[in-house]
């Protein structure tokens, strides 16, 4: 047990990298916009003493946005990352990173020239080892504050235009939940209640899903660089068909609570997360961002939704429908008339018939209102693990799509998508910078796959896997047993083959009764008479 805290202990200091570097969270960063921390390899800027990559100004694209924001200057993710900083790394070769130090996704090593492809599998294939590393590094990320990121509590403005920097220490999970809070909330336009609710930097138009594709890919590696475990992969849950949550169990993603069906079963080590920035309405009444202060427990509440809204989970049937609409999106931010994969996908096209104004909200945003909980609310969604699972077979769609219909560049949309959602647009929060047509490739260019679009023997032997794991941890008993079953077997054998010889000795007389009579006692030392009388007796018998 106390090796075990140690290694918790070490895993805790291991450094984590995400939104807004530590080293650029300060008045002198803010205040000249530069973010071009060193690399420790050689203590440059960018590691660019080693060829890792330069401090350079950032380049954004003037393809006009689309006219559902109307402002300029407002919001601090317009034109990101430039409110903040108007230099950052440009990292060469493989090399990523804020400061050029990792690897881009698919490469490892030290000089990042070893191409992997990991595997993305269901998570009901994972062997009972692999569920359990899954639920402590969950729990690792939730509990560790991250060494190397900060968040941002304030607005630019707020801070002055950089001379009082706002920001808070989260977990290394906690970052990424706020980064879901951050990109999806509504534009603060200065002052209570003054907001602007039809914007958002990652949902409801073309970049849906290449966002949450980096999202996914930035948790990934983090988990990676903070357990050390470079082969972990997020699992996904396939929910095709599924009638309940058939992963809201005590050994995966946490049960109902016998006391209060809204929260988590205390025997499941989610019941003791504090959610954070789930509280949009008190944020928009405040007009300011959220604190990232724990606010309360982890709810869910699974299939006790509004059923107006969400008749049920979606079915095979709907997802192979939405993998064959063609048209990837139009790039407008209406979700009543926008007939296309994307917005099928997202949940706002018909599942049926692809096209929007239905009542009912389908595939990607039915499971949100489905969990009923935290998982239903957009801007603090990511507080529940389950979206981890749940965008993970969402993405695995997207990748169907991709390798179906292998669109060109031009399908995605280069100008007037809603803002935040052109081609060229940086993805807001994320530095290392990411723009949107960056990520409308397949999954295996950018280094995994996923176990069901597999060959059919290859899924086979992924659906065996948690058997044959059982399997191999009970063999030494099975050999036990089996030695066993071996010796009693020979027991009864000889004990039979001893009975036998016994019988065949016993003497042939009619009368059984006589035949397990006790014998007569005789002399120890034969008289010739009696010898006489006992030949005698035999003849006569």
């Amino acid at each position: 047990m106390c090796g075990i805290r140690l290694l918790i202990f070490m895993m805790s200091l291991a450094p984590t990298y995400q939104q807004f570097p530590r080293l650029c969270a300060t008045q002198e960063a803010l205040q000249t916009k530069e973010c071009c921390p060193a690399w420790d390899g050689d203590g440059s800027a960018c590691g660019a003493r080693s060829g890792r990559g330069s401090c350079e100004n950032v380049e954004i694209s003037e393809q006009p946005d689309g006219p559902q924001y109307p402002f300029s200057g407002l919001d601090d993710r317009e034109k990101w990352p430039l409110v903040f900083y108007n230099r950052t790394c440009r990292c060469a070769g493989n090399f990523m990173g804020f400061n050029c130090g990792d690897c881009k996704f698919g490469y490892f090593g030290e000089n990042c020239n070893e191409r992997r492809e990991s595997l993305r599998r269901n998570i009901f294939h994972l062997t009972r080892a692999e569920r359990n590393r899954l639920l402590s590094y969950l729990n690792l990320a939730k509990q560790t504050v991250s060494r190397d990121y900060v968040v941002a509590t304030g607005t630019y403005r707020e801070m002055n235009n950089g001379s009082n920097p706002i920001f808070e220490d989260v977990s290394v999970y906690d970052v990424f939940v706020w980064m879901h809070y951050y990109v999806s909330r509504n534009a603060l336009l200065g002052g209570p209640r003054n907001v602007w609710t039809d914007v958002d930097f990652a949902h409801w138009a073309p970049a849906f899903l290449p966002w949450h594709r980096v999202y996914l890919l930035h948790w990934e590696h983090e988990i990676r660089k903070l357990t050390g475990d470079t082969n972990f992969s997020i699992p996904y849950w396939d929910w095709r068909d599924a009638q309940s949550c058939d992963v809201c169990t005590d050994e995966l993603m946490g049960s109902q609570s016998p006391q209060d069906p809204n929260l988590i079963s205390p025997r499941s080590i989610f019941s003791s997360w504090k959610v954070l920035c789930s509280q949009a309405e008190q944020y928009n009444i405040q007009g300011v961002l959220c604190d990232a202060k724990n606010e309360g427990p982890l709810r869910r509440n699974p299939g006790n939704h509004n059923t107006n809204l969400v008749e049920r989970l979606p079915t095979s049937a709907e997802v192979e429908f939405t993998v064959s609409l063609p048209n990837y999106d139009t790039g407008a931010m209406d979700r009543t008339a926008n007939m296309s994969f994307r917005n099928t996908l997202e949940g706002f096209g018909d599942p049926q018939t692809g096209l929007g104004g239905s009542s009912r909200l389908g595939m990607h945003a039915a499971l949100h209102v489905f969990m009923n909980g935290s998982m239903s609310s957009v801007q603090g969604s990511a507080n529940d693990p389950i979206f981890l699972l749940h965008h993970a077979f969402v993405d695995s769609i997207y990748e169907q799509w991709l390798r179906r219909h292998r669109p060109s560049p031009s399908q995605y949309p280069e100008s007037n998508a809603p803002i935040g959602h052109n081609g060229d647009y940086h993805m807001a929060p994320f530095i290392p910078l990411h723009r949107n047509k960056e990520y409308f490739i397949s999954s295996k260019d950018l280094g995994y796959e996923y176990s069901y679009l597999l060959d059919a023997n290859q899924r086979l032997a992924e659906s065996m896997r948690p058997y044959l794991d059982e399997l191999q941890n009970v063999w030494p008993w099975l050999v036990l047993a089996g030695l066993f079953g071996g010796f009693v077997t020979v027991s009864i054998g000889a004990v039979f083959l001893i009975a036998k010889r016994r019988y065949k000795a016993w003497p042939h007389r009619k009368n059984w009764k006589n035949a397990f009579a006790l014998p007569e006692k005789q002399p120890l030392i034969w008289s010739n008479e009696s010898e006489t009388n006992r030949n005698n007796y035999q003849t006569t018998m």
